[in-house]
């Protein structure tokens, strides 16, 4: 009673000099294999396709391979979009193609208290991971620059409008400005997070999907 008593004190006093916040669990990453060359490394907004296999750190049980299961193809995920566990997004930064890393991923970044299918409730997930290659996904800075045309690192309603307009013609659509002009408004209530007219670089690489 007497040690809870002083933990729960601890925790408290943890919490009031943090500012009220706990800090997030981290992952932890253990590299199995690195090429010698590595002319890319991963980044937030990059497609990276992958070879993984993902086990409950328990018991060791394999709950999934893409090399054994499925169509045992790898497969893509675009990095830093919150579009796969969040221990990946944290755990594949900064990876070279052919690089294999050991990810050990706690409950709160992977299915947390739920759970899912195979994976029982807290657990935490260790996967083997190996990337097979990169490319510039639509939300990479390089797709980002390509629609900054004044380099200002900001997109305005005018370059998303020009950007959307190319894209029709390359597709064989005819432009239509009363289109362009209502899918822009769409594209800015949800892109436009702080509401400033522009879509910033941390807002495109981050946000949502429509453009």
């Amino acid at each position: 009673m007497i040690l809870f008593s002083l933990c729960s004190l601890l925790a408290s006093l943890f919490v009031l000099v943090t500012g009220g916040k706990l800090p997030e669990p981290e992952v932890k990453i253990e590299v199995i294999h690195k090429p010698f060359m590595c002319h890319r490394k991963s980044k937030n907004g990059d497609m990276l396709l992958v070879h993984y296999e993902g086990f409950l750190e328990s018991n060791g049980t394999m709950f999934h391979s893409s090399r054994k299961h499925g169509d045992k193809n790898p497969v893509w995920l675009t990095l830093g979009i919150r579009e796969v566990l969040k221990g990946w997004d944290k755990g594949l930064q900064n990876m070279c193609t052919g690089e294999r890393r050991k990810l050990t991923v706690p409950p709160s970044l992977a299915y947390g208290k739920e759970g899912k299918g195979k994976i029982p409730p807290s657990s935490t997930l260790i996967f083997d991971i190996e990337l097979v290659e990169i490319r510039n996904g639509p939300r990479s800075h390089e797709s980002f620059r390509d629609m900054d045309l004044n380099d200002d690192w900001k997109l305005s309603r005018q370059e998303v409008k020009e950007y959307l307009k190319k894209e029709f013609e390359k597709h064989g659509y005819s432009p239509n400005d009363t289109h362009h002009e209502v899918m822009v408004d769409d594209i800015f209530n949800n892109e436009d997070e702080d509401k400033d007219g522009f879509i910033s670089a941390r807002e495109f690489t981050y946000q949502h999907d429509e453009l």
